[in-house]
């Protein structure tokens, strides 16, 4: 039941996490540019801006859960658990936010280690109060919604707490704590198009639920147990685009170009090493690790079947990561956005509605993910190189 939520969830979340990503930017080339009084209102934006849109998609998420779900073809028997942890967890959108872009603005700040260490705490509390409500108060999915709300809470109280006491000479201000129009134009600048791409990126992936829900209850548990060691694959993926593109965006507000060119090549490298050595363990030991999670031999074999594709080629996902984070921090943040729709998304249909049903096999079916990331990265690649000389040619002048 939670499993059949989590792409609807990060369908709705994606366009609004996406938007941090831009504060993301924008507050790291404001500080490269040494522009105190436009980073302080751009932090301040960002922030009243997660609120606002925090509370707009809780009343989205609680009033439309059911319809929301019957979009996925979820079966019968888990809407019930499943439309629950739905409304729980949108009741908690806006620590999940508060967290997302508190955590954006202080690696933007080059802070990257307080924001994991506060999700670590968080995910402790998790685990904990997940064990809690399920072996001790029988809570079922309820009980997993509220941990995740605890968990978020915390990270995102830690995040925030660290902004307001910060010492570096860019922090948060309540009396900054409203929308600034410029800030907030040049955020959804950047924010917009990388949220959409979040967003499409989702909704994409709802083509492919509602065909795998289509062959029944187990393989809808086979394909979110799936999920959950993919998910840890794409957070090992993503991590060195995170930390490249407010490091680019430094560096091309400062006007250093030869350390944002080295910065593309060596995130490449990085998330080349960790993501196809991590992919080739999971899709290896893929059988024991579903193992974990169910006994029943069906979920097994289709979780099996999902991770072998997916986790083995999840490097290249990175790639694809690293150089829309490039993009975005060069200020070609809408490129990203229109491969998401083009590679991701639209073909998507074709595949999932006219290719697949001449093999209805979920190996072959998976196989669009990989084939997606690889014609992306392609075109990623044919606006870097002419872009990044431009911004060069211009500079110099």
């Amino acid at each position: 039941a939670v499993g059949a939520c989590s792409t609807l969830i990060a369908l709705f979340t994606g366009l609004l996490i996406g938007v941090s990503t831009g504060a993301n930017v924008i507050i790291a080339r404001y500080i490269g540019s040494g522009n105190k009084e436009k980073t302080e209102k751009a932090i301040g934006t960002a922030l009243f801006f997660a609120m606002l849109g925090g509370l707009v998609l809780l009343v989205i998420g609680v009033s439309f859960a059911e319809v929301f779900l019957g979009w996925t073809n979820c079966h019968e028997s888990l809407i019930p658990q499943a439309a629950l942890y739905f409304r729980i967890y949108f009741l908690g959108v806006p620590v999940v936010l508060l967290y997302n872009f508190s955590a954006s603005i202080l690696r933007a700040m080059g802070d990257t280690k307080r924001p994991m260490y506060f999700l670590l705490m968080g995910g402790v509390l998790k685990i904990l109060l997940n064990l809690c409500g399920s072996a001790v108060f029988h809570m079922g999915s309820a009980g997993v919604a509220l941990a995740t709300i605890a968990c978020n809470a915390l990270a995102g109280g830690l995040c925030f707490r660290v902004l307001c006491k910060s010492k570096n000479g860019f922090g948060f201000s309540f009396r900054h704590f409203k929308l600034y129009g410029a800030e907030l134009g040049d955020i959804l600048r950047v924010g917009i198009p990388a949220g959409l791409q979040q967003a499409l990126y989702s909704f994409a992936n709802v083509t492919i639920v509602a065909a795998v829900n289509n062959f029944g209850p187990d393989a809808t548990t086979g394909l979110s147990i799936a999920n959950q060691f993919d998910g840890i694959l794409y957070q090992i993926s993503l991590a060195t685009a995170y930390a490249a593109t407010p490091y680019i965006a430094q560096n091309i507000g400062a006007g250093n170009f030869g350390r944002a060119k080295k910065a593309v090549f060596s995130a490449m490298l990085i998330t080349i090493a960790f993501g196809a050595s991590f992919g080739a363990l999971s899709a290896i030991f893929s059988p024991e690790l579903s193992s974990i999670m169910s006994s029943t031999p069906a979920v097994i074999e289709y979780s099996c079947q999902k991770m072998i594709i997916v986790s083995s080629t999840y490097f290249i996902c990175g790639i694809n990561e690293v150089m829309s984070g490039t993009l975005r921090g060069i200020g070609k943040s809408i490129v990203p956005t229109i491969t998401t729709l083009i590679f991701m998304c639209l073909i998507r249909f074709p595949w999932v509605y006219f290719i697949f049903p001449l093999y209805p096999n979920l190996t072959f079916l998976y196989l669009i993910w990989p084939i997606g990331w690889v014609l992306s990265i392609i075109t990623q690649l044919c606006v870097y190189f002419p872009s990044m000389a431009k911004l060069q040619k211009k500079h110099a002048v």
